[in-house]
């Protein structure tokens, strides 16, 4: 790819990456998104979206979040109001509650899947499969599920899968400690 000198078209490209990838960003994402090769000229850049979206949007804005990465969202105060106007979740939570479970204890058999998440995992597998979150390997007549790297970048998760399962674990503990007694909800979420 040819070194981008124009700033205006890097700038482009930039805000573009910003919106159109629905995650946050690391630096080095967004020099390659600018084109520029140059840190120095990419944060300018950035720092010039960021300004210019601070005067110009009312309710987005682009920050940069504890972990260095750069993210394009909407206000925290507008949540409430567009919330009947964005787009469905890709995933029904019954599903998203498979994917959690099969993130924190993979790798997992089908047969463990069915008989912790009923019999309705079947359809949330394929749907799974489909949008390539998790694989699986054939060990005998059994599969075994684990979750993809398209999963870990969908859900800017990074690292390997210890270290998901410690995140995920620290997660819920998080969440029983703000609660002072576990509810059927909660249970049924760990299992």
């Amino acid at each position: 790819m040819a070194k981008i000198e124009n700033l205006d078209e890097a700038t482009a490209r930039i805000e573009a990456a910003l919106y159109s990838a629905g995650r946050p960003l690391k630096i080095e994402d967004i020099i390659r998104a600018s084109g520029t090769e140059s840190r120095t000229k990419t944060l300018d850049l950035l720092n010039s979206i960021m300004k210019k979206t601070k005067s110009v949007f009312k309710a987005l804005e682009v920050v940069i979040l504890p972990d260095g990465s750069y993210v394009m969202q909407l206000k925290p105060e507008y949540s409430a109001t567009v919330k009947r106007y964005a787009s469905k979740p890709i995933l029904p939570n019954a599903t998203l509650k498979t994917l959690s479970y099969i993130a924190y204890m993979q790798p997992i058999s089908s047969k463990q899947l069915v008989e912790t998440r009923g019999s309705g995992v079947y359809a949330h597998l394929k749907e799974l499969r489909q949008l390539d979150f998790i694989n699986h390997q054939n060990v005998g007549r059994m599969k075994i599920y684990t979750t993809t790297e398209k999963f870990q970048k969908y859900f800017g998760i990074q690292g390997d899968v210890e270290d998901l399962k410690q995140r995920l674990f620290s997660k819920v503990r998080k969440t029983a400690s703000m609660r002072q007694t576990p509810t059927p909800q909660m249970v049924s979420e760990l299992n």
